[in-house]
């Protein structure tokens, strides 16, 4: 309650809407990758472009959909082949061509058409040809809030003494939520027992831990569903590593330890406020498979960066950060079993004085 109480004072006389026109706003490109999305794709996109900010770039890369996305995309947005040199900053599997809408109503609007490769690597295809000083990677079905660019750019600006090289916000759960042309106009409690409970860890563990992380300029992870970052480091770092399955997490662990190599002040931000809403699994199954990922992400993570583990060099990273997610995320779950299967055999043993 602190820290929010700290963050609302700080932000009570902000006018987000100052930023709107401001020629000292940061130019942003919005990256939304998407596979398959052929019977949501045009709403996605139609949420994207209600989006308003002044200096505003969409790209949308399709990783080699099966589907017929990218002709639905043609038709709806007016779409044409465009000749645009791409930069070969970041290597990523062959982008086959780039669209461009003859409409001006859609003029922040790119597609960028390539062969398979994956999340990270389509990430990396929008960084190649992204305009904007800012890069804002979104997951293409998530509905953004109409002010969030303005609040997730803000730290950019305001962070003095210390280059904020990433920025994340509470992603809430859209479940049971009324959608009205790519606006959220009613928050709903989710109608499912499984999207309840996840709307619950979404409150208790992802906001009040991340927030008190970024208090101590701590924070390991910025959620892959709606972040921004300061390209030019992200470039510096060689952009998403396309062998991990935990992206997010790897490219801010892999962003502060360049910092720290570079001897560079810097922070990364959490926002806790509400700037973008997901759906969330309602099976067991397909929730099994969300969770899977994020760990074996988080280990993937752990193991390729394991000389932060308590290494002096790298402070607070090194000390105190990286020990954490090593001990409570990574090691909770198979400490905990060890610990219950102790104690049963404890108790059958009769050494456990009741």
């Amino acid at each position: 309650m602190r820290e929010l109480n700290f963050y609302e004072r700080k932000t009570r006389a902000s006018d987000f809407k100052v930023l709107a026109p401001s020629q000292q706003a940061p130019s942003i490109s919005i990256l939304a990758p998407a596979f398959n999305e052929s019977a949501t794709i045009i709403e996605n996109i139609k949420s994207l472009l209600t989006i308003y900010y002044n200096d505003l770039q969409i790209i949308v890369i399709n990783d080699g959909s099966k589907d017929n996305s990218i002709e639905k995309m043609v038709a709806a947005y007016d779409l044409v082949k465009t000749e645009m040199e791409i930069p070969g900053l970041i290597q990523t599997k062959p982008v086959k061509a780039i669209y461009k809408s003859t409409n001006a109503a859609y003029q922040r609007l790119l597609v960028v058409d390539k062969e398979n490769g994956g999340k990270a690597d389509s990430l990396n295809a929008g960084i190649n040809i992204a305009s904007g000083e800012i890069i804002v990677c979104v997951d293409v079905d998530c509905i953004l809030e109409q002010d969030a660019l303005f609040k997730i750019v803000k730290p950019f600006l305001e962070n003095a003494g210390k280059r904020v090289i990433a920025t994340g916000g509470v992603v809430r759960i859209a479940n049971s939520c009324v959608v009205e042309h790519g606006k959220l106009v009613k928050v709903n409690l989710p109608k499912s027992f499984l999207a309840k409970m996840q709307a619950l860890e979404y409150i208790r563990s992802f906001l009040l831990g991340r927030m008190a992380w970024s208090r101590l300029n701590g924070l390991l992870l910025i959620s892959g569903a709606f972040g921004a970052f300061d390209k030019s480091i992200v470039i510096a770092c060689g952009g998403y590593n396309t062998n991990t399955v935990g992206e997010d997490m790897e490219l801010v662990v892999r962003m502060r330890r360049y910092m720290h190599e570079q001897g560079l002040p810097y922070a990364v931000i959490y926002i806790p406020e509400p700037l973008c809403w997901t759906e969330a699994p309602v099976t067991v199954k397909v929730l099994q498979r969300q969770r899977n990922r994020w760990t074996r992400g988080t280990i993937e993570t752990l193991r390729d960066h394991r000389k932060l583990f308590f290494n002096p060099k790298f402070g607070l990273l090194g000390m105190l950060s990286y020990p954490y997610w090593f001990f409570f995320e990574m090691m909770a779950a198979p400490i905990e079993f060890f610990g219950i299967l102790f104690f049963v055999i404890m108790g059958i043993l009769g050494e456990i004085n009741w």
